[in-house]
């Protein structure tokens, strides 16, 4: 349905026309009817009439307040759409539609669930501001099996009042389901960590993506995939960000002896290298500097004990050799 925007009449020309007639009739049916005015007692009566029903003209009156928007119907057709923030008169039976007015979500702009109910009806205003939903963590399994937890905030507006009301039962709720399931289907694409032999963009060569790592990219393709999904209900997804990102607690634990003893082998790695280096430069200055001859038992038994002494965890305990060299 294409969306028509209407050109309203100001309301306060209305609203002082409606007063101004209301105090012509108060007068006539005073004159005609309490003072018994000969000539006036039938204009008296006819006022009174008028009076029951001149207050109609005033349900057409709308206010709205800049970023806010009222999609109306008359008797059940589309009628149009106020968009411009002011004092506006319209039909008076035109009816504003919001299915989403009384929806509570955890986001903003929305009443939060543990506050105090309103005592006035919902307000059927559409509001055109940008929001934030933060859904609850999900529990997922990546690409390879992992239970993650991960939590996303996204950054969406209205765009189109009409396919969001007209389109979609309830655009909050859709927009909610449909960013959970985007979530899901980036989300198993991608391990937590970086693991070999894992295509994570689809052209069948491996590579270094992964949630941890790669937080932009799976954010950036969690918001195209959110966009494609709500294109129909008129809303744009402005942005999506990855607010938590955790183990699920029954792998927490393993997860991260995996993580230490990889860090430890990584730093035996460059220890051990950082040790052959030094053992060689030693080697290489005894020999140019030919002050002792070493025969090639001696000089194992050097490599050994200095790899022993830079390797070990534990400061070395010297032994003083007072005898002979061999």
């Amino acid at each position: 349905m294409k969306e028509k925007v209407l050109k309203p009449i100001p309301g306060m020309p209305i609203l002082l026309g409606v007063i101004a007639l209301y105090v012509f009739l108060v007068a006539f049916f005073f004159l005609g009817t309490v003072l018994e005015m000969p000539g006036l007692g039938f204009l008296g009566f006819l006022s009174f009439l008028v009076m029951l029903v001149a207050w109609i003209p005033l349900l057409g009156l709308k206010v709205l307040k800049p970023s806010e928007a009222l999609v109306l119907t008359l008797f059940g057709e589309y009628y149009g759409t106020l968009k411009k923030e002011g004092f506006f008169w319209v039909h008076p039976f035109c009816t504003a539609v919001n299915p989403a007015a009384e929806t509570q979500l955890n986001q903003s702009g929305d009443v939060k669930p543990d506050s105090k109910p309103k005592t006035t009806a919902p307000s059927k205003k559409i509001s055109l501001k940008i929001m934030t939903l933060n859904n609850s963590r999900q529990k997922i399994n990546d690409c390879l099996g992992n239970p993650v937890e991960i939590g996303i905030a996204v950054m969406w507006q209205v765009r189109d009042p009409v396919k969001a009301v007209f389109n979609v039962d309830n655009f909050k709720e859709f927009l909610s389901l449909q960013c959970d399931s985007a979530l899901r289907n980036v989300v198993r694409l991608y391990p937590y960590d970086v693991s070999p032999n894992v295509d994570t963009t689809g052209d069948g060569i491996a590579d270094e993506g992964s949630l941890r790592g790669s937080s932009e990219i799976v954010a950036a393709r969690i918001r195209n995939e959110i966009q494609e999904r709500v294109n129909q209900a008129g809303i744009e997804i402005v942005e999506a960000r990855i607010t938590y990102l955790a183990y699920a607690p029954e792998i927490a634990a393993a997860m991260l002896q995996r993580q230490q003893a990889s860090a430890i082998i990584d730093a035996r790695k460059l220890i051990v290298e950082g040790a052959v280096g030094m053992v060689e430069m030693a080697l290489d200055r005894i020999n140019e500097n030919e002050f002792v001859t070493l025969d090639e038992e001696r000089k194992a038994a050097m490599v050994s004990n200095l790899l022993v002494v830079l390797c070990g965890n534990h400061d070395a305990q010297p032994i003083v050799n007072t005898g002979s060299l061999y």
